[in-house]
Protein backbone atom coordinates (compact mmCIF):
# COMPACT_ATOMS: atom_id res chain seq x y z
CA UNK A 1 0.00 0.00 0.00
CA UNK A 2 1.17 3.20 -0.99
CA UNK A 3 1.75 5.90 2.47
CA UNK A 4 -1.51 7.60 1.47
CA UNK A 5 -3.24 4.38 1.88
CA UNK A 6 -1.60 2.75 4.49
CA UNK A 7 -2.48 -0.66 6.13
CA UNK A 8 -5.59 -1.28 8.08
CA UNK A 9 -7.17 2.28 6.79
CA UNK A 10 -9.92 1.29 3.82
CA UNK A 11 -10.11 4.71 2.70
CA UNK A 12 -13.14 4.43 0.01
CA UNK A 13 -14.86 2.64 2.58
CA UNK A 14 -14.47 5.42 5.13
CA UNK A 15 -15.34 8.01 2.67
CA UNK A 16 -18.90 5.89 1.82
CA UNK A 17 -19.20 5.86 6.03
CA UNK A 18 -18.58 9.58 6.49
CA UNK A 19 -20.28 11.16 3.36
CA UNK A 20 -23.48 8.94 5.02
CA UNK A 21 -23.55 9.75 9.16
CA UNK A 22 -22.29 13.43 8.15
CA UNK A 23 -23.12 14.32 4.74
CA UNK A 24 -21.00 17.75 3.75
CA UNK A 25 -17.83 16.46 6.12
CA UNK A 26 -15.47 15.77 3.65
CA UNK A 27 -14.94 18.04 0.64
CA UNK A 28 -12.04 16.73 -1.13
CA UNK A 29 -10.27 13.37 -1.71
CA UNK A 30 -9.03 11.28 1.53
CA UNK A 31 -5.72 10.50 2.46
CA UNK A 32 -4.41 8.85 5.43
CA UNK A 33 -1.05 8.39 7.39
CA UNK A 34 0.07 6.36 10.43
CA UNK A 35 0.65 8.28 12.81
CA UNK A 36 1.63 5.66 15.76
CA UNK A 37 1.06 2.00 15.45
CA UNK A 38 2.44 -0.89 16.87
CA UNK A 39 0.59 -3.41 19.64
CA UNK A 40 -1.36 -0.74 21.02
CA UNK A 41 -3.83 0.89 19.12
CA UNK A 42 -3.32 2.23 15.67
CA UNK A 43 -3.97 5.87 15.23
CA UNK A 44 -3.78 7.68 11.72
CA UNK A 45 -4.33 10.86 10.67
CA UNK A 46 -6.59 11.43 7.91
CA UNK A 47 -7.18 14.61 5.58
CA UNK A 48 -9.50 15.70 2.50
CA UNK A 49 -6.92 18.75 2.04
CA UNK A 50 -8.65 21.09 4.21
CA UNK A 51 -10.07 19.58 7.13
CA UNK A 52 -7.81 16.93 9.06
CA UNK A 53 -9.09 14.10 11.69
CA UNK A 54 -7.89 11.00 13.37
CA UNK A 55 -8.99 7.45 12.88
CA UNK A 56 -8.23 5.01 16.22
CA UNK A 57 -8.66 1.52 15.46
CA UNK A 58 -6.50 -2.05 17.23
CA UNK A 59 -3.98 -3.14 15.94
CA UNK A 60 -4.22 -5.53 12.94
CA UNK A 61 -4.66 -9.02 13.21
CA UNK A 62 -5.55 -8.46 17.26
CA UNK A 63 -7.52 -11.21 19.10
CA UNK A 64 -8.30 -9.56 22.63
CA UNK A 65 -11.36 -7.42 22.40
CA UNK A 66 -11.23 -5.83 25.73
CA UNK A 67 -7.77 -4.94 25.16
CA UNK A 68 -8.71 -2.53 22.40
CA UNK A 69 -11.87 -1.82 23.23
CA UNK A 70 -12.68 1.42 20.68
CA UNK A 71 -16.22 1.89 22.26
CA UNK A 72 -15.03 2.28 25.69
CA UNK A 73 -12.60 5.48 24.44
CA UNK A 74 -15.01 6.86 22.05
CA UNK A 75 -17.54 6.69 25.17
CA UNK A 76 -15.16 8.82 27.70
CA UNK A 77 -14.46 11.35 25.40
CA UNK A 78 -17.56 12.25 24.04
CA UNK A 79 -18.48 12.52 27.49
CA UNK A 80 -16.20 14.72 28.39
CA UNK A 81 -16.03 16.97 25.58
CA UNK A 82 -18.68 19.14 26.91
CA UNK A 83 -16.58 19.25 30.11
CA UNK A 84 -13.47 21.67 31.16
CA UNK A 85 -11.40 18.75 30.53
CA UNK A 86 -9.83 19.02 27.03
CA UNK A 87 -10.24 16.11 24.57
CA UNK A 88 -10.43 16.01 20.87
CA UNK A 89 -14.03 16.42 19.38
CA UNK A 90 -15.82 12.91 18.43
CA UNK A 91 -17.05 12.85 14.87
CA UNK A 92 -18.30 8.89 15.10
CA UNK A 93 -17.99 5.23 16.32
CA UNK A 94 -17.98 2.54 13.83
CA UNK A 95 -18.99 -0.86 15.30
CA UNK A 96 -19.36 -2.44 11.98
CA UNK A 97 -15.96 -4.76 11.14
CA UNK A 98 -17.17 -4.29 7.45
CA UNK A 99 -15.76 -1.20 6.69
CA UNK A 100 -12.11 -1.47 8.17
CA UNK A 101 -11.74 -4.94 9.64
CA UNK A 102 -12.46 -4.01 13.16
CA UNK A 103 -14.16 -1.22 15.53
CA UNK A 104 -12.85 2.15 14.83
CA UNK A 105 -13.55 5.65 15.96
CA UNK A 106 -12.93 9.07 14.56
CA UNK A 107 -12.18 12.19 16.26
CA UNK A 108 -11.56 15.67 15.43
CA UNK A 109 -7.25 16.41 14.73
CA UNK A 110 -5.67 18.65 17.47
CA UNK A 111 -2.53 20.35 16.83
CA UNK A 112 -0.04 20.30 19.60
CA UNK A 113 3.02 18.09 20.61
CA UNK A 114 3.53 15.19 22.71
CA UNK A 115 6.14 15.63 24.33
CA UNK A 116 8.43 12.60 25.26
CA UNK A 117 11.67 13.11 26.57
CA UNK A 118 13.92 15.37 28.33
CA UNK A 119 15.74 16.31 25.74
CA UNK A 120 12.36 17.46 23.69
CA UNK A 121 11.64 19.54 26.45
CA UNK A 122 14.96 21.29 26.94
CA UNK A 123 14.32 23.40 23.55
CA UNK A 124 11.35 25.08 25.67
CA UNK A 125 13.72 26.80 27.93
CA UNK A 126 12.81 25.97 31.64
CA UNK A 127 10.04 28.62 32.17
CA UNK A 128 8.00 26.99 29.39
CA UNK A 129 8.96 23.54 30.55
CA UNK A 130 7.75 24.48 33.87
CA UNK A 131 4.50 25.77 33.01
CA UNK A 132 3.74 22.67 30.68
CA UNK A 133 4.14 20.70 33.43
CA UNK A 134 2.02 22.54 36.32
CA UNK A 135 -0.35 22.64 33.18
CA UNK A 136 -0.69 18.69 32.96
CA UNK A 137 -1.22 18.75 37.23
CA UNK A 138 -4.13 21.39 36.51
CA UNK A 139 -5.76 19.42 33.56
CA UNK A 140 -5.45 16.29 35.91
CA UNK A 141 -7.33 18.30 38.30
CA UNK A 142 -10.26 19.33 36.08
CA UNK A 143 -10.67 15.78 35.09
CA UNK A 144 -10.95 14.17 38.82
CA UNK A 145 -13.19 17.00 39.35
CA UNK A 146 -15.70 15.93 36.87
CA UNK A 147 -19.06 13.78 38.46
CA UNK A 148 -19.13 11.06 36.39
CA UNK A 149 -23.02 10.29 37.20
CA UNK A 150 -23.59 13.69 35.50
CA UNK A 151 -21.80 13.51 32.37
CA UNK A 152 -23.09 9.61 31.74
CA UNK A 153 -20.58 7.70 32.97
CA UNK A 154 -21.75 6.70 36.16
CA UNK A 155 -21.60 2.74 35.14
CA UNK A 156 -18.02 3.49 33.60
CA UNK A 157 -16.08 0.94 35.96
CA UNK A 158 -16.36 -0.54 39.33
CA UNK A 159 -14.97 1.54 42.26
CA UNK A 160 -15.50 -0.88 44.94
CA UNK A 161 -12.45 -2.53 45.98
CA UNK A 162 -10.66 -0.80 42.99
CA UNK A 163 -6.99 -0.63 44.56
CA UNK A 164 -6.90 -4.48 45.39
CA UNK A 165 -8.42 -5.57 42.44
CA UNK A 166 -5.70 -3.51 40.39
CA UNK A 167 -2.80 -5.15 42.48
CA UNK A 168 -4.00 -8.68 41.76
CA UNK A 169 -4.67 -7.87 38.25
CA UNK A 170 -0.81 -6.80 38.05
CA UNK A 171 0.18 -9.72 40.35
CA UNK A 172 -1.57 -12.09 37.61
CA UNK A 173 0.20 -10.10 34.53
CA UNK A 174 4.11 -10.73 36.26
CA UNK A 175 3.02 -14.75 36.70
CA UNK A 176 1.82 -14.58 32.75
CA UNK A 177 5.77 -13.70 31.97
CA UNK A 178 7.62 -14.87 34.72
CA UNK A 179 10.76 -16.90 32.93
CA UNK A 180 13.72 -15.31 35.46
CA UNK A 181 14.55 -14.33 38.59
CA UNK A 182 13.39 -10.98 39.90
CA UNK A 183 15.35 -9.87 43.19
CA UNK A 184 12.46 -7.55 45.44
CA UNK A 185 9.28 -7.95 43.21
CA UNK A 186 7.60 -10.39 45.19
CA UNK A 187 8.49 -8.14 48.21
CA UNK A 188 7.14 -4.94 46.41
CA UNK A 189 3.98 -6.56 45.18
CA UNK A 190 3.29 -7.98 49.07
CA UNK A 191 4.09 -4.73 50.95
CA UNK A 192 2.17 -2.81 48.56
CA UNK A 193 -0.86 -5.28 49.47
CA UNK A 194 -0.02 -5.12 53.18
CA UNK A 195 -0.39 -1.42 53.00
CA UNK A 196 -3.50 -0.79 50.97
CA UNK A 197 -5.11 2.69 51.37
CA UNK A 198 -8.27 3.58 51.69
CA UNK A 199 -9.55 5.27 48.72
CA UNK A 200 -10.98 8.74 48.03
CA UNK A 201 -14.29 9.22 46.23
CA UNK A 202 -14.28 7.31 43.37
CA UNK A 203 -13.30 9.28 39.86
CA UNK A 204 -13.20 9.22 36.07
CA UNK A 205 -9.43 8.13 35.76
CA UNK A 206 -6.91 8.20 32.65
CA UNK A 207 -5.16 5.21 33.86
CA UNK A 208 -1.84 6.45 31.76
CA UNK A 209 -1.50 9.99 32.33
CA UNK A 210 1.57 11.90 31.47
CA UNK A 211 3.32 14.43 29.71
CA UNK A 212 3.53 12.47 25.95
CA UNK A 213 -0.40 11.50 26.25
CA UNK A 214 -1.16 14.98 26.25
CA UNK A 215 -0.99 17.39 23.07
CA UNK A 216 0.91 20.14 24.50
CA UNK A 217 -0.19 24.37 22.06
CA UNK A 218 2.27 26.66 21.68
CA UNK A 219 0.92 28.77 24.66
CA UNK A 220 1.88 25.88 26.81
CA UNK A 221 -1.45 24.83 27.72
CA UNK A 222 -2.91 21.22 27.28
CA UNK A 223 -4.95 21.16 24.31
CA UNK A 224 -6.31 17.54 24.30
CA UNK A 225 -5.30 14.70 26.28
CA UNK A 226 -5.18 11.33 24.24
CA UNK A 227 -5.03 7.59 24.66
CA UNK A 228 -8.22 6.86 26.74
CA UNK A 229 -7.98 2.96 26.40
CA UNK A 230 -6.82 2.37 30.20
CA UNK A 231 -9.75 4.77 31.90
CA UNK A 232 -12.06 3.47 34.08
CA UNK A 233 -13.97 4.86 37.43
CA UNK A 234 -11.10 4.21 40.08
CA UNK A 235 -9.03 5.82 42.56
CA UNK A 236 -8.31 9.26 41.29
CA UNK A 237 -4.59 9.02 43.30
CA UNK A 238 -3.47 6.15 40.85
CA UNK A 239 -3.10 9.06 38.00
CA UNK A 240 -1.20 11.49 40.35
CA UNK A 241 0.96 8.66 40.94
CA UNK A 242 1.72 7.87 37.83
CA UNK A 243 2.71 11.18 37.07
CA UNK A 244 4.92 11.38 39.97
CA UNK A 245 6.72 8.20 39.35
CA UNK A 246 7.24 9.72 35.65
CA UNK A 247 8.77 13.23 37.05
CA UNK A 248 11.58 11.40 39.25
CA UNK A 249 14.98 10.40 37.57
CA UNK A 250 15.24 6.93 36.60
CA UNK A 251 19.02 7.00 37.33
CA UNK A 252 19.21 4.79 34.06
CA UNK A 253 21.67 6.37 31.54
CA UNK A 254 20.41 6.25 27.54
CA UNK A 255 17.18 4.20 28.89
CA UNK A 256 14.45 3.08 26.18
CA UNK A 257 12.06 4.24 28.47
CA UNK A 258 12.36 7.83 29.71
CA UNK A 259 10.79 10.18 31.94
CA UNK A 260 11.29 14.08 31.80
CA UNK A 261 12.57 14.85 35.04
CA UNK A 262 15.61 15.81 33.63
CA UNK A 263 14.66 18.65 31.74
CA UNK A 264 15.63 22.17 32.78
CA UNK A 265 12.78 23.95 34.75
CA UNK A 266 10.88 20.42 35.50
CA UNK A 267 9.09 21.30 38.73
CA UNK A 268 10.04 19.06 41.89
CA UNK A 269 7.83 16.33 42.70
CA UNK A 270 6.24 17.68 45.95
CA UNK A 271 5.44 20.73 44.37
CA UNK A 272 3.04 18.61 41.89
CA UNK A 273 1.62 16.74 44.55
CA UNK A 274 1.41 19.81 46.95
CA UNK A 275 -0.67 21.32 43.75
CA UNK A 276 -2.75 19.20 43.25
CA UNK A 277 -3.53 19.23 46.87
CA UNK A 278 -4.31 22.48 47.05
CA UNK A 279 -6.63 22.87 44.03
CA UNK A 280 -8.38 19.13 45.02
CA UNK A 281 -8.83 19.08 48.06
CA UNK A 282 -8.08 15.43 48.22
CA UNK A 283 -5.63 14.39 51.02
CA UNK A 284 -2.55 12.50 49.66
CA UNK A 285 -0.38 11.74 52.57
CA UNK A 286 -0.34 8.29 50.86
CA UNK A 287 1.26 9.68 47.55
CA UNK A 288 4.40 7.23 48.13
CA UNK A 289 1.91 3.89 47.96
CA UNK A 290 0.47 5.15 44.67
CA UNK A 291 4.02 6.03 43.31
CA UNK A 292 5.25 2.83 44.34
CA UNK A 293 2.59 1.39 43.18
CA UNK A 294 3.13 3.12 39.43
CA UNK A 295 6.89 1.55 39.58
CA UNK A 296 5.49 -1.69 40.42
CA UNK A 297 2.89 -1.42 37.13
CA UNK A 298 5.48 -0.48 35.14
CA UNK A 299 8.28 -2.98 36.18
CA UNK A 300 5.27 -5.67 35.03
CA UNK A 301 4.90 -3.80 32.09
CA UNK A 302 8.86 -3.98 30.88
CA UNK A 303 9.64 -7.57 32.39
CA UNK A 304 6.01 -8.46 29.80
CA UNK A 305 8.49 -6.65 27.38
CA UNK A 306 11.10 -8.33 27.89
CA UNK A 307 9.54 -11.77 28.07
CA UNK A 308 7.56 -11.44 24.43
CA UNK A 309 11.42 -10.15 23.20
CA UNK A 310 13.07 -13.51 25.02
CA UNK A 311 10.42 -15.71 22.76
CA UNK A 312 11.13 -13.74 19.84
CA UNK A 313 7.96 -11.68 19.53
CA UNK A 314 8.86 -7.92 19.74
CA UNK A 315 9.71 -5.23 16.27
CA UNK A 316 12.00 -2.39 16.32
CA UNK A 317 14.89 -1.30 18.05
CA UNK A 318 16.07 -1.35 22.07
CA UNK A 319 14.06 -4.03 23.43
CA UNK A 320 17.60 -6.08 23.95
CA UNK A 321 17.66 -3.41 26.97
CA UNK A 322 14.61 -3.30 28.53
CA UNK A 323 15.16 -6.06 30.74
CA UNK A 324 18.00 -4.70 32.94
CA UNK A 325 15.72 -1.94 33.57
CA UNK A 326 13.28 -4.03 35.35
CA UNK A 327 15.52 -4.10 38.14
CA UNK A 328 15.43 -0.27 39.21
CA UNK A 329 12.35 -0.08 38.79
CA UNK A 330 11.57 -2.32 41.33
CA UNK A 331 14.17 -0.62 43.69
CA UNK A 332 12.60 2.71 43.21
CA UNK A 333 9.65 1.18 44.31
CA UNK A 334 10.66 -0.37 47.18
CA UNK A 335 12.79 2.73 48.53
CA UNK A 336 9.61 4.74 48.01
CA UNK A 337 7.68 2.54 50.29
CA UNK A 338 10.40 2.65 52.36
CA UNK A 339 10.89 6.56 52.40
CA UNK A 340 6.71 6.53 52.51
Amino acid sequence: MSPDHPPGLDLDRLRGLLDREHPGLVTGPLTGRLIEGGRSNLTYALSDGTSKWVVRRPPLGHVLATAHDMKREHRVISALYPTEVPVPRPVLLCEDDEVLGAPFYVMEFVDGTPYRTSEQLAPLGPERTRNAVLSLVDTLVELHAVDPAEVGLADFGRPEGFLDRQLRRWGKQLDASRNRELAGIDELHATLGRRLPQSPAPTVIHGDYRLDNVLIGDDDRIKAILDWEMSTLGDPLTDLGLLVMYSLPLGAPDSPVSTTAEAPGHPDPRELVERYAARSGRDVSHISWYTAFAWFKLAVILEGIHYRYTLGQTLGQGFDRIGELVPVFIDHGLTTLQEG
